[in-house]
């Protein structure tokens, strides 16, 4: 199989398990070719539970796109209704069986 269509499988595995889960999934292929995680960093303003700013390198998705392995993390984030919700934030890299990183998965719990 073609290292193209290993991305390809990785990346349409992990949006089938995203639409399974009754839960935000963010999906970013390692090629950034969708929405930018910076775009998502901005439109969600995260900070920490003390209310200072986050930068994408500190926030799970980005951790796990720069270092290649699973993080978690708590934050406030701002919805799109304009409300800020504290979220637990666990982010996995994708590797295909080619050993090869594909891009990250990101999914959020809300804590009330």
């Amino acid at each position: 199989m073609s290292v193209r269509k290993q991305k390809s499988l990785v990346l349409i595995l992990a949006r089938e398990l995203a639409t399974n889960l009754a839960t935000p999934i963010y999906i970013a292929d390692a090629e950034r070719r969708e929405t930018p995680i910076g775009d998502w960093v901005k439109e969600l303003a995260p900070e920490t539970l003390d209310g200072k700013p986050l930068d994408r390198e500190e926030m799970p998705g980005g951790i796990a796109f720069a270092e290649r392995r699973p993080a978690h993390g708590t934050m406030r984030v701002t919805g799109l209704d304009g409300q800020k919700r504290t979220v637990e934030t666990t982010a996995l890299p994708l590797f295909g069986p080619d050993g090869e990183f594909h891009g990250i998965m990101a999914i959020f719990w809300e804590l009330h």
